[in-house]
């Protein structure tokens, strides 16, 4: 396992305090003959998490940089890049094969190119225990999200959901778009790394994800503002998450009390010493010692210029066993909710491994 801990939770078996959980919480009542069934979302509002604890994390990449040919695990695969700065799609190897070494370049790798989308997979066949003991915790500790559900017996499963009747996804119909760039869990004091999601059913068009580069918004900025921003903190709260949830939306779960934690506006990846902006309009709420209009100000050009910023952003369209790997420290995403009630079932999973404190490390 690539990332060392110092300090971590007990046993996750010992931390779910079982009971039957909340009738009528489950979506897979509404579909037993579905074949991905057992992984569609559960709530269980008795299930209490106690606060996260710090590690120490090391990224698998490092390992790759010593190597003559980082990219080795390509060799026999087809790669395109989705633009030619951020993203790529490969085709030709089976993610459940690759080996340590293979693995620590496909982190590099990942963290080269923001996002990449793996075709042809066999991934979401695999056995769980193997998904989340094996593939996700080499990549960091697992996450388990505070509000979302995920499988029964499995919370270490991020799930997104929506179909014709319900949807467990954050998302409101009160504005004129759907989309919400964000990157994940902003507000923990340890953001996730690589990250590794598919979807079990998708509808026939439309449900895409939307990626942007955080760094490349970082480059597109001029010198003296880049320099201005690298002076600054911003508070990332997940209090807003929480309270969406005990409204009663998402199955109505909070199973740890959210939390507000200050990082860099500007971080530094580990491996590839590439800077990157990191705000987002989901999880982003003030920027440290400005006052609130200066705050609103700065967050607003930087969540806009993201949003619109076409030119550094890409799409993926999802097909049937495909698994998209993006590097949460330099990506913000979206998903594209342009689909009707009755179209399909968007039905996925994500593993969410924690990684380093965001840090901006100077010139």
């Amino acid at each position: 396992m690539s990332s060392t801990v110092t300090e971590t939770l007990p046993a996750l078996n010992t931390l779910h305090l079982r009971a039957e959980p909340v009738s009528g919480s489950d979506a897979e009542e509404a579909a037993p003959e579905y074949k991905y069934a057992r992984f569609l979302p559960h709530f269980d509002n008795t299930v209490k998490y106690p606060p996260l604890t710090d590690f120490e994390h090391v990224d698998p990449g490092h390992e790759a940089l010593k190597l003559e040919n980082p990219r080795e695990f390509l060799q026999n695969a087809q790669v395109s890049n989705l633009t030619p700065k951020f993203g790529a799609e490969v085709s030709g190897i089976q993610l459940h094969k690759l080996n340590t070494s293979e693995r620590q370049q496909l982190a590099l790798f990942v963290a080269q190119r923001g996002v990449v989308a793996f075709r042809d997979q066999d991934f979401q066949d695999q056995d769980p225990e193997w998904m989340l003991r094996d593939w996700g915790s080499f990549f960091g500790r697992l996450h388990i999200h505070p509000t979302s559900g995920h499988p029964k017996d499995y919370p270490e499963f991020h799930l997104v959901y929506r179909d014709g009747s319900k949807s467990f996804n954050f998302e409101t119909s009160d504005r004129f778009t759907s989309s919400v760039w964000h990157s994940d869990v902003t507000y923990e004091r340890q953001p996730p790394g690589l990250t590794t999601l598919w979807l079990y059913d998708s509808p026939p068009s439309g449900g895409d994800t939307a990626y942007a580069s955080q760094t490349e918004a970082y480059n597109r900025l001029s010198p003296s503002f880049r320099a201005y921003l690298e002076t600054l903190q911003v508070v990332h709260s997940g209090v807003e998450q929480a309270e969406y949830s005990r409204s009663g939306n998402r199955g109505g779960t909070v199973r740890r009390e959210p939390v507000e934690t200050v990082h860099p506006l500007v971080r530094t990846h580990p491996v590839t010493g590439a800077k990157a902006l990191f705000v987002n309009r989901q999880f982003s709420r003030r920027i440290v010692g400005l006052k609130k209009e200066e705050s609103d100000a700065i967050l607003e050009l930087l969540y806009n210029h993201i949003a619109l910023g076409v030119d550094l952003q890409t799409r993926v369209r999802w097909a049937p066993r495909t698994v998209v790997l993006w590097d949460n420290r330099v990506t913000a995403h979206s998903a594209i909710v342009d689909f009707e009630a009755g179209d399909g079932r968007r039905h996925g999973s994500r593993i969410t491994p924690q990684a380093e404190k965001p840090f901006l490390k100077k010139d």
